[in-house]
């Protein structure tokens, strides 16, 4: 059937419901948003791009240009041209013959690869073409989401590229790919770290930068979005398949109990600053999609991109247009997609509303916030800020509504830096064990509010937070000035690689007292994919342009790799055996009600409380946590902190006739499990120089019971081992 523009249209509830293409029975209804524009042509394509040809919209309401045409079938592609003024000191970019990506596409037919040349000569072989979808039939075979509480998740942040494309136990043609995400192998490992979450590095369709590909480059996190809704061909086996391999990725990992959350960047797009490329938003309402400084007399400077995220504009979502937009791409992936949460990278700007219509500020009563809350769908999924940009005012870390957490970097430099060594940080440390209530203060915010971590993308790996002193980041050919200049970090003597057993093995335990501080601290863990397997970016701590093995995981099967994922496994299901380390219940905070309440004790050595002197007493080095349920028959737990060069004896709580101190955890142990200072030997009460020891209180009657279990996690090949500690 020939392309034809429906007649007598009658669709006026419509285009104010769906933007974007929608399939229906008579054709294909497009609704476009470009209030200022002066004409709206569709230009049609197969999906590979043969010219199919065009149809000019000839209704308009509001800022709504819509109609729909016949012949239009599943699978075509169109792309959009949008005419009028080109005059951008009034925030106008319209040219004829300059065509436009859908802001609402949710599939793409290729990726988008910056080409200046074609940029600026041949916009219908540069931009890549929105997919026309059918109805949605894909199979979920009856696999619900995961009933996963806040206080359940354990977070594996990975790149869908990175975490298999280097594994030999996946099919060559799947490694890279959604689909590789969703294999058994994956999953396999995944369930043997027991995470419970994975988070997804940006898997919406996105650009690199043009200063990038002309140094041979590329955008490999995907921090630079061209489109919210449309999946990144990327990472499919096939352009044409990419939404339903997205969904199977989800289906699986869903049927094997693991939720999954989207990286998302609604902060910036890949459009940049004023001298960027014109390839959606700007062509269409550049002066409502963008936020841009105020003059004197208080109108916009549309010269002057406001550039809060450091990436050359600010996505506004203080415009209705734009608000709607975002709250559709999430909506669109709760609902469809099926994922279970978003982690919004600079959220900060999110957040940001012109205040007085000059102060473009933060607050978190933004229209956004407000919209998350009012929508059952978003408010019930998981939601974690990134908590600042590069603007005035930036850092906003604890000021986030209730019902969201946030990364919480101050998390991360303490512990980085008590297990570097540096003094006087005894209280600092048990303030973050305890869920860093001086920033996410009681009664107002979770327990889980914190995002606690030590390594996330950004930044050093685990393995380079304990080889370098200093960045290395000469490969960007950025002449090492890019990324963090303070590290935390700490060589132990050699900078980089070394096979002085000494230092390994140091640097195996320090990763093992990092790791531990991240999994039994209140709050929400996060472990960055591949510290497991001791990624090193060797000493890069700004890897985002490295598509290549510098960033990919190996999945090296060594015995010290395996003793931490089994050392990671290990600590996963101690914590998910307690209601204690999910969610701490204090008698002092109301924000939960509920009929339990916990005490909480500090101690020396010689069993003593601590007193508030102690805390900043520079011959301490070590406490006793000792945490539990006022019922003495409850749950209980004492974590003994060593930061000091010496083992101590530790004068443990006492315990009822029918109860006993069982050590669990001991990082000392190049698996955990506590060996030389354990019950066997008598020895449970002493903890080793530079270590955490974790003991529980059971039952006598099943010592041998958890001896056994502990004992078993000492052999290899335990993939499906699921042992749960009795209390």
């Amino acid at each position: 059937m020939a392309l034809k523009l429906k007649e007598k249209q009658n669709y006026s509830k419509a285009l104010t419901s769906t933007l974007g293409a929608t399939l229906l029975d008579d054709g294909c209804f497009f609704s476009v948003w470009a209030p200022l524009a002066t004409s709206i042509i569709i230009h049609f394509y197969t999906f590979e791009e043969e010219p199919l040809g065009s149809i000019k919209l000839v209704e308009r309401r509001g800022g709504f240009w819509f109609g729909c045409v016949e012949g239009v079938k599943a699978e075509d592609c169109y792309a959009i041209e949008a005419q009028g003024e080109d005059k951008p000191e009034a925030g106008l970019y319209f040219k004829a013959g300059r065509l436009l990506v859908d802001p609402y596409a949710k599939a793409l037919n290729r990726p988008i690869i910056y080409n200046e040349s074609l940029y600026k000569e041949n916009s219908a072989a540069f931009i890549p073409k929105a997919v026309v979808l059918g109805r949605d039939d894909f199979d979920w075979d009856g696999v619900k989401k995961p009933d996963l509480e806040r206080n359940s998740a354990i977070i594996y942040e990975a790149h869908v590229k990175g975490m298999t494309k280097l594994n030999k136990e996946i099919p060559p043609s799947l490694r890279g790919t959604y689909l590789g995400l969703a294999h058994p192998v994956t999953i396999a490992h995944l369930k043997r770290l027991g995470v419970t979450v994975v988070q997804l590095m940006p898997i919406a369709a996105s650009m690199s930068e043009p200063f990038l590909v002309q140094r041979g480059l590329s955008n490999y996190w995907g921090y630079n979005p061209l489109c919210f809704m449309a999946p990144d061909p990327r990472y499919a086996t096939s352009a044409r398949n990419a939404v339903t391999e997205f969904k199977t990725m989800v289906r699986e990992l869903h049927r094997n109990k693991i939720a999954v959350i989207l990286d998302v960047v609604y902060n910036h797009t890949a459009e940049g600053g004023l001298d960027g490329p014109v390839l959606s938003y700007k062509g269409l309402d550049a002066k409502r999609y963008y936020a841009y400084a105020t003059k004197e007399e208080g109108s916009r400077d549309f010269l002057q991109y406001l550039n809060v995220t450091g990436c050359g504009n600010s996505f506004n979502v203080d415009s209705n247009i734009s608000l709607r937009l975002v709250s559709e791409a999430m909506r669109y992936w709760i609902t469809e997609m099926q994922v279970d949460g978003f982690r919004f990278d600079l959220a900060v700007t999110v957040g940001r509303e012109y205040s007085d219509s000059r102060n473009y500020r933060f607050t978190r009563h933004a229209a956004f916030f407000k919209y998350c809350f009012c929508e059952q769908e978003i408010d019930r999924a998981l939601l974690i800020a990134e908590p600042w940009d590069v603007g005035w005012d930036g850092y906003q870390l604890g000021r986030f509504p209730a019902g969201w957490s946030e990364q919480n970097d101050k998390f991360r430099d303490s512990v980085r830096c008590f297990w570097r060594g540096d003094p006087g940080l005894l209280g600092v440390f048990a303030t973050r064990l305890m869920g860093s209530r001086d920033n996410f203060a009681k009664r107002t915010r979770s327990i889980n509010a914190s995002l606690n971590y030590v390594t996330y993308h950004d930044g050093f790996s685990l393995e380079d937070l304990v080889s370098y002193n200093s960045k290395h980041n000469e490969l960007n050919l950025e002449a090492n000035r890019d990324g963090a200049n303070e590290t935390t970090s700490y060589n132990f003597g050699v900078e980089g690689k070394t096979t002085d057993p000494d230092i390994l093995k140091k640097r195996r335990q320090m990763k093992r007292n990092l790791l531990a501080s991240v999994l039994i601290s209140q709050g929400m863990p996060h472990i960055l994919g591949g510290d497991e397997f001791s990624r090193t970016q060797h000493g890069n701590n700004n890897a985002y342009c490295q598509d290549n093995d510098l960033s990919y995981t190996h999945w090296e099967r060594t015995a010290e790799n395996d003793d931490l994922i089994d050392f990671i496994g290990l600590l996963c299901r101690v914590r998910l055996s307690s209601v204690i380390l999910k969610d701490l219940n204090l008698d002092d905070d109301n924000f939960h009600l509920r009929a339990d309440s916990f005490l909480v004790r500090w101690r020396k050595s010689d069993g003593h409380l601590m007193e508030s002197e102690d805390w900043n007493n520079p011959q301490i080095k070590s406490f006793l946590l000792y945490i539990g349920d006022r019922d003495s028959q409850g749950e209980r737990w004492c974590f003994i902190i060593n930061q000091g060069a010496n083992e101590i004896n530790y004068k443990l709580p006492s315990v009822p006739d029918n109860k006993m101190w069982m050590a669990i955890v001991d990082t000392s142990e190049e698996n955990g499990v506590p060996q030389r200072y354990s019950n066997a030997g008598g020895l449970e009460s002493w903890v080793a120089p530079n270590s955490i020891k974790v003991l529980r209180m059971i039952e006598t009657k099943n010592r041998e019971f958890v001896s056994e279990g502990l004992e078993y996690i000492r052999h290899r090949n335990r993939r499906d081992f699921d042992y749960k500690f009795h209390r």
